[in-house]
């Protein structure tokens, strides 16, 4: 007798379209769709309005992260405590507590225990999240979740510019940031290693015209204040601090394209959406060391730089002098790409 698989979990999309996580769980949720065409998608804008989406459903899945589902971390494990009781639900969670969530952790702590406990099963998007886990929300052997790695849009590298012709000329030092603006996601070390870094190209008698870090992105809500200290703090050191401001799909896409240092330098991820854009448009960008970092690097090698924190000038200089460590061969895989992540949630829910 044929086994008959049951069809996916309803696929419930919750928050703003332009949140980076409602963002990744529209591209999941369309490669599942692709992969398994009985799979339904839905939107809900609040968790609120995605509770009367369920009623009848056997099954559903969700991407989960506090600051999505509420205005506190209280509030955000209530609203997916709801979800749970409409249905069966499956989460994948993001934005894991750890360390550097200073006074918030606690509560955080306790907002995704209860997310967990809700949850028929759980998901996350690294070895580092699972880790995550069990050194902070105390999860049990038979209770840590499930690991299924961000997926790539594309599976191999784009052709990118030939920057062949940006050498050996008087040429500005541009890094490039992108994302959001917030403490710790490294603008304030770029200023610093971008201004040391151009002192040591001169005194060896390169011509470097402007150094300017370039912020793909705006300010997170609440941060506005931190572009003006950063600013100052760059007009002390002869950098110039550049905002875009928050961008479109095709406005960012061409922005780090542009000549410049990709830099993800926020030691503190979980899970990075951003290093895959970078990898996406052909950039091999410098990356912060970190648990995470290293999982990235096995998983795709040779799509990033690593670096010590302390060394951050010279890998600046370094990429200021040979531009072509910035982009990556055409052809370069970056698997796994969104069909594979369709395939490995397909596979997990077929065994839940």
């Amino acid at each position: 007798m044929t086994q008959v698989i049951a069809a996916p979990p309803r696929l419930l999309m919750v928050g703003p379209q332009h949140h980076g996580v409602v963002q990744y769980a529209i591209d999941v949720a369309d490669a599942v769709v692709h992969a398994d065409p009985r799979a339904e998608r839905v939107y809900a804008s609040t968790p609120a309005d995605a509770v009367l989406l369920l009623d009848g459903v056997d099954r559903a899945h969700v991407h989960v992260t506090d600051r999505l589902f509420g205005r506190s971390p209280e509030e955000a494990a209530d609203a997916v405590e709801r979800l749970a009781d409409a249905t069966e639900l499956t989460v994948t969670l993001h934005d894991v507590p750890q360390s550097s969530d200073g006074r918030m952790l606690d509560r955080r702590i306790a907002a995704y225990a209860r997310f967990i406990a809700a949850a028929h099963a759980t998901a996350v998007n690294s070895r580092h999240e699972q880790a995550l886990a069990e050194e902070f929300l105390g999860v049990s052997a038979a209770t840590v979740p499930h690991a299924i790695p961000l997926g790539s849009r594309i599976g191999t590298a784009a052709v990118t510019a030939d920057d062949a012709s940006l050498t050996g000329t008087a040429r500005p030092l541009t890094v490039l940031i992108a994302g959001f603006i917030y403490p710790g996601k490294g603008h304030s070390s770029a200023i610093q290693a971008a201004s040391r870094a151009t002192e040591d190209l001169r005194a060896t008698g390169h011509q470097v015209a402007d150094v300017v870090v370039r912020a793909i992105g705006g300010p997170s809500a609440g941060h506005e204040a931190d572009v003006l200290a950063l600013e100052t703090e760059a007009r002390a050191v002869g950098v110039s601090f550049e905002v875009t401001g928050y961008l479109g799909d095709a406005a960012f896409a061409a922005q780090i394209s542009l000549p410049g240092i990709p830099l993800a330098a926020h030691g503190h991820v979980s899970a990075s959406r951003s290093m895959l854009d970078w990898v996406e448009a052909g950039r091999r960008p410098l990356v912060v060391d970190s648990r995470y970092a290293a999982e990235m690097e096995q998983l795709r090698p040779e799509t990033m730089v690593r670096y010590d924190p302390s060394t951050l000038h010279a890998e600046l200089a370094a990429a200021w002098l040979d531009p072509s460590r910035t982009r990556l061969p055409a052809g370069r895989s970056l698997r796994p790409a969104l069909p594979d992540t369709a395939s490995a949630y397909l596979d997990w829910w077929s065994g839940h």
